[in-house]
């Protein structure tokens, strides 16, 4: 950056509820990140926490903007209310994240870098597994209409995917530096629609507005693993009822599902076909989304995205 010129400044949003150790051990991390160059500023959405979350953080971070929530946020709404905040000002970036992470030191460097060497990009960070940190966890989910919708890579290392950021048609809401401008043309999340997973519909409407999605794999983030949903095979018929067709929030949801095939895929008649096709895949035992997904080829990302790369 040259002499006078004005630092980038970023915000930085998580929502959280009851999680106080975890946000704790995010905010100790993103404290000792290198932040030289660049104007960074914390907004925490404490969405009712009742374990005193929010006065661990006045003690700790008192720098640290906290956002009240009533406990009905969720993760869409809790971040959007963070966005909401962190617009307020003036950004020139805001980065969205989760708050069971750990960060490398130069992560948020590289991402504001890839951002600003590639105009009209939002750039999502390489997310690793912090118990086998050379895993890598739901980065590049990619559009397959024969299995059932957006594939999620369970092989890949730090050593399969390309070196250089690459473009890819979907980035999970782990870890996202959105340019403000991206922002105020596509407005927030879908709350409504997507309580828990507004990431599946907005970086793919981002997409479709002209932005391009990449990641940059230098820009390491380490997530805590996902605990596994519980067997839908094993519910009564009551919570399978409202598992599948009533709480837009669970991982089962098939309204979810839906709308997530339908304002993520491609067209609208591969959203469509995707529907049916993931029934009988998961009938036949064969859903890309379980443990068959272990035992089925799964090329290096480098090769899948070698002709999505950009310097």
């Amino acid at each position: 950056m040259s002499a006078g010129e004005k630092q980038p400044r970023v915000e930085i949003v998580t929502p959280v509820h009851n999680r106080r150790d975890i946000t704790l051990q995010c905010l100790r991390s993103l404290s000792r990140i290198d932040r030289a160059g660049l104007d960074v500023h914390v907004i925490v959405v404490d969405d009712g926490s009742t374990d005193g979350t929010a006065d661990a953080i006045r003690e700790a971070y008192p720098d640290v903007e906290i956002i009240a929530g009533d406990g009905s946020l969720w993760f869409t709404a809790g971040t959007n209310r963070g966005i909401e905040a962190a617009m307020r000002h003036d950004p020139d970036f805001v980065l969205t994240m989760n708050d069971d992470q750990i960060f490398d030191e130069r992560f948020l460097q590289r991402m504001v870098g890839t951002a600003r060497r590639h105009p009209r990009s939002v750039v999502g960070a390489l997310l690793l597994l912090w118990d086998e940190p050379h895993r890598v966890f739901q980065v590049a989910p990619r559009w397959e209409t024969m299995s059932g919708g957006f594939r999620h890579w369970v092989q890949q290392t730090v050593w399969t995917v390309p070196e250089s950021p690459f473009e890819v048609e979907l980035i999970v809401g782990n870890c996202v530096l959105f340019p403000a401008e991206a922002i105020r043309e596509n407005g927030l999340m879908d709350e409504k629609r997507f309580p828990h997973y507004g990431d599946a519909e907005y970086t793919p409407r981002m997409r479709r507005n002209g932005w391009k999605l990449l990641i940059e794999p230098a820009a390491r983030v380490f997530c805590q693993p996902n605990n596994p949903p519980p067997r839908v095979r094993k519910m009564g018929l009551r919570k399978l009822f409202r598992t599948l067709f009533v709480d837009l929030g669970n991982a089962h949801s098939l309204r979810r599902r839906f709308l997530a095939n339908w304002h993520g895929a491609p067209t609208r008649i591969e959203a469509l076909v995707a529907f049916p096709v993931f029934f009988a895949r998961w009938a036949a035992g064969r859903n890309i989304e379980g443990g068959y997904a272990n035992s089925i080829p799964e090329p290096p990302l480098k090769e899948t995205y070698s002709m999505k790369t950009v310097e």
